[in-house]
């Protein structure tokens, strides 16, 4: 193998730990470096599982609050409870989705069912809504996988427009008044957490960020900063794992031994970079806000697209 490989994976590694929680889209920065540095992965899944090593800086930055809730008292029935309201949930959904079609084929007024009351526990409200904000992502990835792969993944040119679409949204909802109503991510109301889940769908169009689209959906939400950037982090774990999953499942032939001290080199250089980030971004974003991402977007989209016209 060879020293220039591993060398452009550990740089793609720590753009993605870099990159990851930021709402800059790690994968439309890796995409874009990999197409400038020509390195080519197989069926561009050094680009899924090194994300892997961002999951394991969420896991590690909050394994404290992890291991208090697993003390608990009761903790496993807490985790049954957060099941049974993700089912719950699930019904709730599928009713409301039957009534709108009654409704919208007899003409009538729609009537939606009210959601099902979920235990007051913090952490069984958050597990629940990382269960819903991810069923969207879900559904919709693994029947989209392949056209994401093969079509949205080699288009360079729309991730340079993406990006910039991205820094201009990201500076517009920055100067917004927005008044947040939630301050807490535990607290939001389940519609609340489907419908985060729903923005983030649009993060499978590489060069948009699925940090930058959870964000944006629950600022307009109303969730206020360090809240949505928090629910984020968790919406993380779960969506990733599932592309993760995905991924290695659909390219377990197409792998080979030579595959995996690249990926190896790049997970462990995202892990540690994502830890990082991780630490600073949620203090920095409750200051300053989201504008230098949006300005960080509309750079790197930009000569991104300047060196597409000269280099291709």
């Amino acid at each position: 193998m060879e020293i220039q490989t591993l060398i452009e994976a550990l740089l793609l590694g720590l753009l993605e730990g870099l990159t990851e929680f930021l709402p800059v889209s790690s994968t439309g920065h890796i995409l874009l470096a990999g197409h400038f540095l020509g390195f080519e992965s197989t069926g561009k899944v050094f680009e899924v599982l090194i994300q892997l090593g961002a999951i394991l800086a969420i896991l590690s930055v909050y394994a404290g609050r992890f291991f208090t809730f697993l003390r608990r008292p009761g903790a496993f029935r807490l985790i049954g409870e957060a099941i049974v309201g993700v089912i719950a949930a699930l019904v709730w959904l599928c009713g409301c989705a039957f009534e709108i079609v009654a409704a919208t084929v007899r003409r009538r007024k729609v009537n939606l069912f009210l959601p099902p009351e979920l235990p007051n526990d913090p952490a069984v409200r958050l597990m629940v809504g990382v269960g819903l904000g991810f069923l969207p992502a879900a559904v919709i990835g693994a029947l989209a996988h392949d056209f994401i792969k093969t079509v949205l993944f080699e288009t360079p040119i729309l991730i340079c427009v993406m990006l910039i679409l991205g820094g201009i949204v990201l500076l517009w909802i920055d100067r917004q008044d927005l008044k947040p109503k939630y301050h807490d991510a535990a607290s939001l109301p389940l519609s609340t957490y489907l419908k985060i889940g729903l923005f983030q769908c649009l993060a499978m169009i590489p060069g948009t960020s699925r940090s930058g689209a959870t964000i944006v959906g629950s600022l307009l939400l109303g969730v206020d900063k360090r809240a949505a950037a928090e629910f984020s982090f968790f919406l993380a774990i779960p969506t990733m794992m599932g592309a993760f999953a995905l991924d290695l499942f659909k390219n377990r032939d197409l792998l080979s031994a030579s595959d995996f001290p690249v990926i190896a080199v790049g997970f462990i250089a995202a892990f540690v970079t994502a830890v990082l980030v991780v630490r600073s971004l949620l203090a920095y974003v409750s200051r300053h806000g989201y504008s230098l991402f949006g300005w960080w977007r509309l750079a790197v989209g930009g000569v991104g697209l300047i060196a597409l016209l000269i280099w291709g």
